[in-house]
């Protein structure tokens, strides 16, 4: 399957008569979008902002962050089985929107959801900090259970995506990248001499609100099963859950996978990139050993030498990960986990919540318990009424001045345990 990423690269984002991009600035008509977000009636109001790199601007609580994609030739359209009718994706020409997002906004759902710093310390904690940030805030209608206000903000996020990826139609790429993955035994052909390497991807799915969708579908509902990396790029897994914002695969992460892009531009040069192993995380022991069992089998079968194992969340997943990494390792394919550390702000605590022996290479993403001091912004998109009771933060965190203290955890994707940030830790 090969799939070309066209990128358009986004400098500035502005209000506009029309949404449209002119020499690399993306211009909102924010009417037409807000009409097009509340088109669906759990919403009561929504209006947009932006934020841009360097602003003293919050943005809080976050729900979820989405780079704009838009299909230009081959089967489907981005997000398929949301979006649109449920086609397989991943190959033809993708156009996307680098360096633009939207970025849901709105009342807290759940205390897992949290905040991006446009400047100041935090923001080097923050990948969005550096995006041109559109942001949908959003009203619920009165009443509404939080798990169909959930469903409503990760709607509304997708369909502004999908209303200003429009703006690529009949543009032509700054930069444009092919990825491929050939049929498995083609592929493992390609390469002989070189270690086949794939990569077992943990989806959050444990319960209510802790949702993950895979070509529309709740990541509940699914076994492992094999994908095709570049289906990933097309939007085929969409984040809609609020876990620990530090450690919350967005959408956009989905889209920019940093271990499906690594292993890309080492294939075919150190290595023999073969493919993913998709799973999820599960609330019962049984559910958890059936599954990593079926992990290990697929593992087997596609005859992988090595594999990269990542998790979404920590804690209870801390057991989903130990047990891919365990039956994995045993059925022959060594494995190197990464993830993201909770050992106290001292660092005296254990990081994992469990271990196995197996677990002897792990790549770590930082502690997510160091405490930061938040400065107070100019400008709030959204609220920070709820700052106290987020995940990170505790009561009597914050000031009268509009800053507050929290553990970096409260900061999204700050140390996002896919490795897409910049923290780590070493041993000595």
């Amino acid at each position: 399957m090969k799939l070309e990423l066209g990128k358009i690269h986004i400098h500035d984002v502005q209000f506009g008569e029309q949404t449209k991009i002119e020499k690399g600035v993306l211009y909102v008509n924010a009417k037409e979008l807000e009409a097009e977000v509340l088109k669906d009636d759990r919403l009561a109001g929504c209006h947009i902002e932006l934020a841009r790199p360097g602003e003293s601007v919050r943005i809080t609580p976050v729900k979820d962050v989405i780079e704009p994609r838009l299909k230009v030739e081959g089967p489907g359209c981005v997000f398929p089985g949301i979006m649109g009718k449920v086609t397989e994706v991943g190959k033809g020409v993708t156009y996307c929107m680098d360096g633009a997002c939207v970025v849901t906004v709105g009342k807290i759902v759940g205390f897992q959801e949290g905040v991006i710093d446009m400047s100041g310390v935090a923001a080097d904690y923050c990948p969005f900090s550096k995006t041109q940030n559109v942001c949908v805030v959003m009203e619920p209608k009165e009443g509404l259970e939080t798990h169909v206000y959930e469903a409503a903000g990760r709607m509304a996020g997708l369909t502004a995506a999908t209303y200003l990826a429009k703006a690529l139609k009949g543009m032509t790429p700054d930069e444009t990248e092919t990825f491929e993955t050939k049929p498995l035994l083609e592929q493992i052909a390609q390469y002989p001499d070189l270690p086949r390497i794939g990569y077992i991807h943990m989806l959050q799915s444990q319960g209510l609100l802790h949702d993950t969708y895979y070509y529309g579908v709740d990541a509940k509902q699914i076994v492992p099963t094999i994908m095709y990396p570049t289906e990933i790029f097309d939007g085929a897994i969409v984040s809609g859950n609020c876990v620990a914002p530090c450690d919350k695969v967005t959408t956009y992460h989905h889209e920019h996978n940093p271990v499906i892009e690594d292993l890309f531009k080492k294939h075919g040069k150190t290595l023999n990139f073969i493919g993913v192993v998709l799973t999820n995380e599960n609330v019962f022991l049984m559910d958890k050993e059936r599954h990593s069992d079926m992990v290990a089998k697929l593992c087997e079968y596609m005859g992988m030498e090595g594999a990269l194992l990542t998790e979404e969340g920590y804690g209870n997943p801390d057991t989903d990960l130990m047990m891919n990494c365990r039956k994995v390792t045993q059925h022959g394919t060594k494995v190197v986990i990464i993830t993201d550390e909770f050992p106290g702000r001292d660092g005296k605590s254990y990081s994992l919540a469990d271990l196995t022996p197996e677990a002897n290479t792990m790549i770590s993403c930082g502690n997510g318990n160091i405490v930061l001091h938040f400065p107070a912004m100019d400008k709030i998109i959204g609220t920070q009424e709820s700052i106290e009771m987020q995940i990170g933060g505790w009561v009597g965190c914050k000031h009268e001045d509009g800053s507050f203290d929290a553990e970096i955890q409260i900061i999204i994707a700050s140390t996002i345990a896919n490795g897409f940030n910049h923290l780590c830790a070493r041993q000595y």
